[in-house]
């Protein structure tokens, strides 16, 4: 039996990740398919909510990485194949790994990462409710997945490609068994 697919499809913001996980949940091969969108989750705290991007807010971002992991899991186990849309860099892979150990789930990491000026030009060009297009912000977020380590083979430079090639490209990862994301040898 194979075990239920999680796909996390991270980067900064403008980088292309909703529109590329809503497309993969559409056009996925199997029959019962969820897209989660990270901003949702953090659209669902009324009181002291904070920007995400401020060092302040990890507490209330690792929160918020804990619930979208135990809905994606219990999507997963329920017979979904799950796409996850949002900024999940290795400071967030923990509640990720916990969720996948303790449900057997298949869990993949593709993180999208065009060049700084295209990620801004596109988070600019962004015009929908609540869009981060704030070019400093987005290059700070750009910058914390550029200048930290992240796993060998999960990151796809996909500057000036159209997102249907973006989508192929990682339905054929997926299917040979790429970006798997296990924890660390210990």
């Amino acid at each position: 039996m194979q075990a239920p697919r999680v796909v996390l499809v991270s980067g900064p913001s403008g980088a292309g990740k909703s529109t590329v996980a809503r497309l993969l949940a559409e056009q996925s091969p199997e029959a019962r398919t969820v897209h989660l969108h990270t901003d949702d989750f953090y659209a669902y705290v009324r009181k002291g909510v904070l920007a995400p991007w401020l060092p302040e807010s990890h507490g209330q971002n690792t929160t918020v990485m804990r619930a979208l992991a135990a809905s994606a899991a219990a999507y997963a186990t329920g017979g979904y194949e799950v796409m996850v849309d949002g900024v999940i860099g290795p400071w967030f892979f923990a509640p990720w790994l916990e969720a996948a150990k303790a449900h057997h789930l298949d869990l993949r990491l593709v993180i999208l990462l065009p060049g700084e000026e295209e990620t801004v030009a596109r988070a600019a060009g962004r015009s929908h409710t609540g869009a981060l297009t704030d070019a400093n912000v987005v290059r700070g977020i750009w910058r914390g997945f550029h200048d930290v380590a992240l796993p060998d083979g999960h990151v796809l430079d996909t500057s000036g490609q159209r997102v249907a090639e973006t989508v192929d490209l990682i339905r054929h990862g997926l299917t040979g068994g790429r970006f798997r994301l296990e924890s660390p040898a210990a």
